[in-house]
């Protein structure tokens, strides 16, 4: 995603405007770090806990902050109201997984804000394009809430059926990092019902294990189509953009490119 490297606070992105927008991420994380104090209390949450909701509500603060920033966004938007809502409750998960290494936490609380966070996922962006308000920024910052969700989900799961869940969640991460020495995995791909839905499948089905309503075995089962389907998703693209990316740039090859689609 490219941003904008300079910011001129006489233009019409305005030093008003700017203000507006920084303080709606500094709301989010002020109702981060009140959701954190409020499973603390209630729960008696121990350090690994606290340190890392913590570090979530900072970092995601200032990555926020600094995007909102370079991209000179003119009003926050209520989309990115609901994202910042879902960030939130997964900076909740993500302090509840990091307390489970000491003690297991109420599945019934760990579900329910998960369930949430995920409900909430299919709503920023209907809001997004009802109001007129959708933006890059906005569709990637919903996209990285999803994949950190995914990444927690996959460790929480991970404890109980073995290191291999964290192939889910850190699938994403390795082919951004594999971006970096391939560009031509950067390469943008077209919209895909079947991708969209491989995505959302996977919190879900990493929901539902753990969850731990099925007997074991079920559960590995449930986290392995998961996965399936996410190599599967993974590979598909990877082979489009390769394919792509061995295609002569000229106009001919455009046109046959777009055919083939």
């Amino acid at each position: 995603m490219a941003l904008n490297n300079t910011y001129d606070p006489c233009d019409a992105y305005g030093v008003g405007a700017a203000k507006s927008v920084q303080q709606e991420t500094a709301v989010g994380a002020g109702a981060q770090l009140l959701l954190l104090a409020l499973l603390g209390t209630a729960l008696g949450m121990g350090t690994a806990g606290w340190l890392t909701g913590l570090a979530f509500a900072f970092a995601s603060w200032a990555v926020l902050s600094r995007a909102l920033h370079r991209s000179r966004l003119p009003v926050f938007g209520p989309a990115n109201r609901v994202t910042l809502g879902r960030a939130t409750l997964v900076g909740g998960v993500t302090a509840l997984v990091a307390d489970s290494f000491r003690d297991a936490p109420p599945v019934s609380l760990l579900v329910g804000l998960t369930a949430v966070a995920l409900v909430l996922d299919g709503v920023d962006g209907k809001v997004a394009r009802r109001t007129g308000t959708s933006t890059a920024l906005g569709a990637r910052f919903d996209m990285e809430v999803d994949a950190f969700l995914i990444l927690v989900l996959s460790v929480y799961v991970a404890m109980d059926l073995g290191p291999w869940v964290l192939l889910i969640g850190s699938m994403r991460y390795v082919f951004v990092a594999a971006a970096r020495v391939w560009p031509w995995l950067t390469a943008p791909l077209p919209p895909s019902t079947a991708r969209k839905t491989v995505a959302a499948l996977q919190g879900v089905l990493l929901l539902l294990a753990g969850a731990d309503l099925l007997p074991r075995a079920a559960n590995a089962g449930v986290v392995a189509v998961a996965l399936g389907l996410l190599v599967w998703s993974f590979g598909r693209d990877v082979r489009r953009l390769w394919r792509r990316s061995r295609i002569p740039a000229t106009p001919g090859a455009a046109v046959r490119e777009l055919v083939a689609r």
